[in-house]
């Protein structure tokens, strides 16, 4: 049975970011708000966290997890990022976007896609996100939260609750933040591509 804490999206009680981070330390599967709907996330070196939440989503091998940032001095720890890059990220972070990069010798090998050795990064604009990292000291390995056979993410903290409260350890209700996933762009190359559009306009990275 998970627990259920409501923690003010502008003015996070410290208490309960504690507490939060303390479920992530113990192995904890968590459900959290960000700028852009609702997400599922667990400690970054915890194999069986990751696992359950690969069968509450039904994920296989292929799936990219996505690490959550507090900013990009943490990016440039898990990705290899150029100048051209850094510029982009620089002018479009914290926001809803997710980045896929090349990932560095520091990225737990069972987090990169099998063959493309690529990671997904993104830094949230969110107070109650930014919070758990700063509390947590690393990012926070995650997954936006759709259901099996669903294209949306699901959005409400009680519906969740309702559907996952035997399977997560912890739902943060942040109040409403989104219908819309991140918008994707892969910036493997100097040229970047999007490949997904979703809350973030994906105009500064179409030519």
């Amino acid at each position: 049975m998970s627990q259920f804490f409501q923690i003010h999206p502008e003015t996070p009680q410290k208490r309960l970011i504690n507490q939060a981070v303390e479920i992530l330390r113990k192995g904890g599967v968590i459900v959290y708000p960000t700028d852009s709907a609702y997400a599922i996330g667990c400690h970054l070196g915890d194999k069986q966290a990751a696992d359950r939440i690969k069968r509450i989503r039904r994920l296989d091998d292929k799936h990219n997890f996505t690490l959550v940032c507090s900013d990009l001095s943490d990016i440039g720890t898990y990705a290899k990022v150029g100048n051209t890059q850094y510029r982009l990220l620089k002018n479009y972070t914290p926001g809803p976007y997710t980045f896929i990069l090349d990932a560095t010798s520091e990225v737990p090998r069972r987090l990169l896609h099998p063959k493309r050795r690529t990671i997904g990064l993104r830094v949230p604009d969110n107070a109650i996100v930014q919070a758990l990292l700063s509390e947590l000291g690393e990012p926070i390995m995650s997954s936006t939260l759709i259901l099996p056979g669903e294209s949306e993410p699901l959005t409400d903290p009680y519906d969740i609750r309702d559907t996952l409260e035997h399977e997560l350890d912890l739902i943060i209700d942040g109040g409403f933040c989104g219908l819309e996933a991140t918008t994707v762009v892969n910036m493997q190359d100097d040229v970047p591509e999007v490949t997904r559009v979703g809350k973030g306009d994906p105009a500064p990275f179409q030519g």
